[in-house]
């Protein structure tokens, strides 16, 4: 999944995208509000969070722009600003959450994935299925029928993805934009490399196999 971070303190800033990255998030920064307000159109995000106090332009304003364009990304609000009118403000402009500094690392995280089940699929779910292959969002286990599969943060965020989108076939291109932030060449071959490793995991000593290769378009997880 690939999440925007609007945020000026760049001590939160790193926090924050460091965790995420490490827990397999594709994380693109900016600390300024214009500039997150660019990103945000030209860029198509899983999540955003956005700070208030903001240089160029403020945090509300960000968010009332990009819902009056039609923008549904959910949005997760990060502010030292925590009075009742602060957060009522934060959910009138458009706002999904609004989380209050100072904040531990996990709650932002289950929060994120919160906000992200609740709009996949329109459906609030905690668990992903596609066959016998499941996926526990809280807990990151992965298993097919009754053996776990270890993945690596990468491997699990491109699963969720496809997962998220099973039965559809998804592009190279739209696998980058969602698991890889936007410094990645998308002339590599990471994709192919990734899709690899995964499909020897889920795959590999199954029947019937669920991680499919449309030649020429993409990948696609479904049950045969």
């Amino acid at each position: 999944m690939r999440v925007l971070i609007i945020e000026d303190d760049q001590q939160i800033a790193s926090f924050v995208t460091k965790g995420l990255q490490q827990a397999g998030f594709a994380v693109d920064h900016v600390s300024d509000g214009e500039e997150g307000l660019q990103f945000a159109e030209l860029n198509p995000y899983d999540a955003m969070v956005v700070d208030i106090m903001l240089p160029g332009l403020d945090g509300f304003s960000v968010i009332e722009r990009l819902r009056s364009t039609g923008n549904t990304t959910p949005i997760l609000v990060l502010s030292a600003r925590g009075s009742l009118d602060d957060k009522l403000k934060g959910f009138q402009t458009g706002s999904d959450d609004y989380l209050t500094k100072p904040f531990s690392f996990s709650e932002l995280q289950a929060r994120l994935q919160a906000l992200l089940r609740r709009t996949s699929r329109g459906q609030s779910q905690n668990v992903l299925e596609v066959g016998d292959l499941n996926m526990d969002l809280l807990s990151r286990k992965v298993s097919r029928g009754d053996r776990e599969i270890e993945l690596q943060p990468r491997e699990f965020a491109l699963l969720e993805y496809l997962m998220r989108n099973s039965g559809n076939v998804v592009s190279k291109t739209m696998i980058l934009e969602h698991v890889w932030d936007y410094h990645f060449d998308p002339q590599t071959n990471v994709v192919d490399v990734l899709v690899h490793r995964l499909r020897n995991k889920i795959d590999k000593d199954f029947q019937k196999k669920l991680l499919h290769t449309v030649r020429g378009v993409g990948y696609v997880l479904k049950v045969p």
